[in-house]
C-alpha cells in the first residue's frame, strides 16, 4: 500500500467583495435668473414692446405659495441626493479592505 498523508480541510469565512457601481455623473445643473414682475413693471414693459424697444418674450408665473412648494421640493431632492449618498459611502467603506485590517 503505497504511504499516504491524512489531508486537512480548512474553511475559511469570507464574505465575498460586494459589487460597487460606478456613480451617475455629478449633475449640471444651469443658472435659473428669475425677474419680478409687479403690475407697473409689466406696463412698462408692455409699453416698450409696442414701441419696438423691448422683446416681445414669454414670461412664467408662479404664486407665492407655488413658489414655496418649488423651494421645499428642491430641498426634498438635497436631502434625498444626500441620504443617497451617504447610504453608498457606507457600503463603499463597509468592503473596504483597509478599513477590516483596523
Amino acid at each position: 500500500m503505497p504511504n499516504t498523508k491524512q489531508v486537512e480541510v480548512k474553511t475559511i469565512a469570507e464574505r465575498p467583495p460586494m459589487y460597487h457601481p460606478p456613480l451617475p455623473m455629478e449633475m449640471q445643473l444651469t443658472d435659473v435668473e428669475f425677474e419680478v414682475l409687479t403690475p407697473t413693471k409689466m406696463k412698462e414693459y408692455v409699453a416698450d414692446v409696442e414701441a419696438n424697444k423691448a422683446p416681445a418674450k414669454p414670461y412664467y408665473t408662479l404664486t407665492t405659495k407655488q413658489y414655496e412648494n418649488l423651494s421645499l421640493n428642491m430641498g426634498e431632492i438635497k436631502r434625498y441626493t444626500s441620504n443617497i449618498l451617504g447610504i453608498v459611502k457606507f457600503y463603499r467603506e463597509y468592503d473596504d479592505p483597509k478599513e477590516t485590517e483596523k
